[in-house]
């Protein structure tokens, strides 16, 4: 019985996580510093995990559906979408930078964002 419940609360984790990331996917469709390429995939996985409606829906639809299948299918990210994704990394850098975040955050925010642009470059291209 406790291994049931453990995993119904494992399920509505997951299900929160696929909810939150779809969120920021969308949000990210027109707000520059939100990375939706990897949000999308995020959600897809974490529906895999808890609710298998809400996976179709996702992969079924028009927006979503083509960037979750180029990533199963190669591991790949469209240019489009590469130039996207490193352009806002760029942008919220810049931001940053204008708004004088200290000396520390950015050098974090370097580390962090060019790790996050050398994987995404990295990927194959569809």
């Amino acid at each position: 019985m406790f291994r049931r419940a453990t995993k119904g609360l494992s399920r509505g984790v997951w299900f929160a996580l696929g909810l939150i990331s779809l969120a920021l996917a969308a949000l990210g469709v027109v707000l520059p510093l939100l990375p939706t390429t990897p949000l999308v995939i995020l959600a897809a996985f974490a529906f895999s995990k808890s609710s298998p409606r809400f996976q179709r829906l996702l992969e079924e639809s028009r927006t979503f559906g083509p960037i979750i299948a180029d990533w199963r299918a190669k591991g790949a990210i469209a240019p489009r979408y590469k130039a996207m994704a490193v352009g806002m990394m760029g942008l919220a850098f810049g931001i940053s930078v204008l708004l004088g975040v200290p000396p520390w955050v950015l050098i974090v925010q370097v580390v962090c964002l060019g790790g996050a642009a050398t994987y995404v470059l990295s990927r194959p291209s569809v």
